[in-house]
């Protein structure tokens, strides 16, 4: 989830415990980057990303560096070699990623595993209404958004070497099993009767279709993507984070629950006149995806919002959770406490939905 655009934007020193050993890093990269010169200066990114990030900037030319925090880590946490790995295969594949220059896994160099990415210089539209911008050129953005989605879902994830990037089939079956596991055992964060609803509902509902696996993203949304500077073209897609095999009806049906979310929840076009923006409709956004996947349709569409909603409402549980434990105190996390109740009688609301269309 991202943060506030004020929030994120820009760069900063770097912030105290995040600091490491900057003359090693550079004889890395005098190793490992091609054409890299000295010297180097080294800042943070401002974004709450729970692997830290950094701008490398020397006279030439600047980098981005991601790494695992620093401390004691859950096992399988902050997993920088499987972004790494993501976005080598999908380069490969020709799909619009910054370049990997290196991953480093010996933490001798700065205390954790990292790794050395090029940085792509664009647009990012933290707005879901990309304000500022031509109607036509609007139009087109939202068209290579859902270009660049479609691409994803049909690289063929065996062949650039993600067979083992995640597990295949029962997709739904997996996440609702471990969100609401999540849920329930969370006292800190009470019990919601439309959460209580949708763990009833969601397993019975399942799709047939939860075999179809794809690369997904697990977080694609318009800000998290680069687009150039001056053309409606999508030049990297960031944050692969929480990335692996799965359903791309998941995978899409995330991106496209914009249409149906109120802005002060996400980033969401819920009360924009998206007509007047020059913003095609939820239905030709859902047709030009089928299009470009080679799908007559997607059947269990209402079904994939109702499960991204309770997802969402999942993880914004957790992090009442937090709150009330006093592990999350930021403004961001008690505006995610605040809205919980209306996301989750959403959620409910667009199972119903799912219920009927069938």
């Amino acid at each position: 989830m991202s943060a506030t655009p004020d929030e994120n934007l820009g760069t900063t020193s770097v912030r105290e415990g995040y600091a490491f050993d900057e003359a090693a890093l550079a004889d890395w990269m005098r190793v490992n980057v091609p054409g890299y010169a000295d010297p180097l200066t080294v800042e943070q990114f401002k974004g709450g990303q729970s692997n830290p990030t950094y701008k490398l900037v020397t006279p030439t030319k600047a980098y981005v560096l991601r790494r695992k925090p620093p401390g004691r880590l859950l096992k399988g946490a902050h997993a920088v070699e499987r972004e790494a790995k993501v976005l080598i295969a999908l380069e490969k594949a020709g799909f619009p990623v910054a370049h990997v220059h290196g991953l480093c896994v010996d933490e001798s160099v700065i205390g954790t595993w990292f790794y050395v990415m090029d940085m792509v210089e664009g647009r990012i539209f933290w707005d879901a209404t990309v304000p500022g911008v031509s109607k036509t050129e609007r139009a087109a953005i939202f068209d290579a958004m859902n270009a660049s989605i479609a691409q994803l879902h049909l690289v063929d994830y065996e062949a650039v070497g993600l067979g083992d990037y995640g597990r295949p089939g029962n997709y739904f079956e997996r996440q609702i099993r471990r969100w609401s596991q999540q849920y329930l055992e969370d006292a800190d964060a009470g019990r919601d009767p439309n959460m209580d609803r949708l763990i009833e509902w969601l397993p019975g509902n399942i799709p047939a279709d939860d075999d179809d696996t794809s690369i997904i993203h697990g977080d694609f949304r318009i800000d998290n993507m680069i687009f150039h500077p001056t053309e409606p073209k999508v030049l990297a897609v960031l944050d692969w984070e929480l990335s692996t095999l799965g359903h791309p009806g998941a995978d899409f049906a995330y991106n496209a629950m914009m249409y149906r979310m109120p802005p002060h929840i996400v980033a969401g076009l819920g009360d924009a006149d998206i007509a007047n923006l020059g913003i095609c409709s939820e239905e030709d956004y859902v047709a030009a995806y089928c299009a470009r996947t080679g799908r007559a349709s997607l059947p269990g569409y209402e079904f994939y919002l109702a499960f991204n909603f309770f997802r969402l409402a999942a993880i914004f549980h957790g992090i009442k959770g937090r709150v009330n434990r006093g592990t999350a105190s930021s403004a961001q996390a008690r505006e995610r406490v605040r809205v919980l109740p209306e996301l989750m009688a959403l959620a409910w609301r667009q199972a119903q939905k799912a219920d009927k269309s069938k």
